[in-house]
């Protein structure tokens, strides 16, 4: 058991975006670090360090500006949430499916066009279970929201 908790520490401290994990897995701080290289186009230098999150399949990472994430939104800023794709896309929209604790009614938000930039704002703070859906593929991650 120590054995696997020393491995999940680690590899926690190797990924990027990574947090102390309190229970349900969502980070509390996002820690900024270099994205990995195929999310890295636009960004100068390309080995800057960001927040961001990265898919639980590794096929999306959603850089977070302004973090911490906002709900409500905060009156002098947004909650801009870069979704970058590692995997094809085809233009589809990208269909985000969001539940508090990972329980209960989902909310639903769109990115018309697929991944890329957005503003999402959730209704309620606390950790969201997020299903992100585009051209064919699926992953996962966990995004904290707290209250301004």
């Amino acid at each position: 058991m120590l054995r696997i908790a020393l491995t999940v520490a680690l590899a926690c401290s190797l990924l990027a975006g990574c947090a102390e994990q309190p229970s349900g897995g969502c980070p509390d701080r996002l820690s900024p670090a270099p994205l990995p290289t195929w999310a890295r186009t636009g960004f100068r230098p390309p080995d800057q360090p960001v927040t961001y999150v990265l898919g639980d399949r590794g096929d999306i990472a959603a850089v977070v500006f302004g973090d911490p994430l906002l709900s409500p939104p905060g009156k002098d800023r947004g909650n801009k949430i870069l979704w970058v794709s590692r995997v094809s896309q085809d233009g589809d929209p990208l269909l985000i499916e969001a539940r508090l604790d990972g329980t209960g009614a989902p909310v639903t938000r769109e990115v018309p066009g697929g991944p890329g930039p957005s503003g999402v704002d959730l209704p309620k703070a606390g950790c969201w279970h997020v299903t992100l859906r585009w051209s064919g593929h699926v992953d996962t991650l966990r995004l904290r929201y707290v209250q301004p």
